[in-house]
C-alpha cells in the first residue's frame, strides 16, 4: 500500500523531494523527466535532475528515487536507461503521460499512446539495456484523443517487460480537469498481471480510499495533492492503521517552504527561487486558507526575503457569528 510522489515538471525537483519526504509517508519519488533526443547526454544532466544518484538513489531520509526518461527513439532510450543505471539509478521510469504541447509536438509523452507498438519497442529496448536487477517502469494516461487506449497500451508495456505501470486517470484531452476516471484504471489493471498504480485527483484521505476502491489498485501516486497538503501521505498512512494525525498547521507549512527556499538559493538566482515558491504557494492555497489570504500580495513579490516575510504574516481568524438564543 505504497504512496509515490509524482513527478511534476518545473516543481517537484530534488529540494522539494527532500522537503516532502522528511514530512513522512512517501514510499518513493520519481524525478522530473530527462529528455532523450539524438545524442548521449553527459552525466551532469542526470545529476542535475537526480542528484540523489550521489546517494544510492535515495533522499536524505532514505526514500528511493526513480530516474525518469522521456523520448521516442528506442535505441537512444535504451542507451540512456543503461547510462542511468551505470550512474546508480535503482529504477528507470519511462514517461508516456506528459500532456504538454511542446513535449507532444516533438513526439514525447502522451502522444505516444497513439502508437502502442512504439511504446512496446521503447520499453523493450530499455529493458534489454538495463541490468536485470534494475526495474523498468512506465507512467501513462488513459489515452491521447480519448480514454480508449488504456488497456491496449498497458498490455503493450507489460509485454515489453515493464514491472509496474502508473496510470493517470485521464486522457491528454482531459488535461487535469476533474473528474478522474478511476474506473478506467480498473479495466487496464484487470487486463495485465503486472502491478498497476493509480494516479489522479487524490486530494484527501477520503479520495485515497475511494480511488483504491474504484480502481482496485493497492498503490497510488499523488502529485498536486501532496504539494497542496504536505502531510497528506502521513495522514493516509495513519488511516491505513486506523489512526489519525494532527493536521499540519500553516506555520509548519511555512517552515517547509523556508527550508525549500534556502536550498534553492544554493542552486538558482533569487528571481527563479521566488518563482518556484509562488508555484508551491499556488497549490498550498487549496490546502490552507492562510495561503489563499496572502496570495494576491505574494504573487507580486519578486525577491525571496519579502516573499518569506509575506508567508509568515499572521492571518487573523474570522470571528464566529454569535449564537442566537432559542
Amino acid at each position: 500500500m505504497r504512496i509515490i510522489l509524482a513527478p511534476m515538471e518545473g516543481l517537484v525537483d530534488a529540494p522539494i523531494r527532500e522537503t516532502l519526504t522528511k514530512v513522512g509517508g512517501i514510499d518513493r519519488c520519481v524525478t522530473e523527466f530527462i529528455r532523450v533526443t539524438h545524442s548521449m547526454l553527459p552525466p551532469r544532466v542526470f545529476y542535475k535532475f537526480a542528484p540523489e544518484l550521489h546517494n544510492h538513489s535515495l533522499t536524505r531520509v532514505g526514500t528511493p528515487v526513480a530516474v525518469q526518461l522521456l523520448g521516442s527513439d528506442p535505441e537512444q532510450m535504451g542507451w540512456h536507461g543503461n547510462r542511468a543505471a551505470e550512474l546508480g539509478a535503482t529504477q528507470v521510469d519511462i514517461n508516456f503521460g506528459c500532456p504538454a504541447k511542446t513535449v507532444n509536438k516533438h513526439k514525447g509523452g502522451c502522444v505516444l499512446m497513439r502508437e502502442p507498438e512504439l511504446m512496446h519497442n521503447i520499453v523493450a529496448a530499455v529493458r534489454r539495456a538495463v541490468p536485470e536487477g534494475v526495474p523498468v517502469t512506465a507512467k501513462m494516461r488513459l489515452g491521447y484523443d480519448d480514454r480508449s487506449m488504456g488497456v491496449a497500451c498497458a498490455q503493450a508495456l507489460e509485454a515489453a517487460g515493464a514491472e509496474e505501470i502508473v496510470i493517470h486517470a485521464r486522457s491528454k484531452v482531459d488535461g487535469y480537469k476533474p473528474p478522474a476516471y478511476w474506473e478506467e484504471i480498473a479495466k487496464a489493471r484487470e487486463a495485465v498481471k503486472c502491478k498497476v498504480i493509480a494516479n489522479g485527483e487524490i486530494w484527501t484521505v477520503a479520495d485515497y480510499w475511494r480511488c483504491r476502491e474504484v480502481s482496485g489498485c493497492e498503490d497510488v501516486m499523488i502529485g498536486r495533492g501532496l504539494i497542496a497538503r504536505p502531510d497528506l501521505a502521513l495522514k493516509i498512512k495513519a488511516s491505513q492503521q486506523g489512526e489519525k494525525v494532527t493536521d499540519m498547521t500553516w506555520p509548519e507549512a511555512v517552515a517547509l517552504v523556508r527550508e525549500y527556499a534556502e536550498v534553492l538559493q544554493g542552486w538558482l538566482e533569487d528571481k527563479y527561487v521566488t518563482g518556484r515558491i509562488k508555484q508551491w504557494l499556488n497549490f498550498l492555497r487549496q490546502g490552507f486558507p492562510e495561503a489563499e489570504a496572502i496570495w494576491q500580495d505574494a504573487r507580486k513579490i519578486r525577491e525571496v526575503a519579502p516573499m518569506l516575510a509575506c508567508l509568515e504574516q499572521v492571518v487573523p481568524a474570522k470571528p464566529k457569528a454569535p449564537v442566537q438564543a432559542a
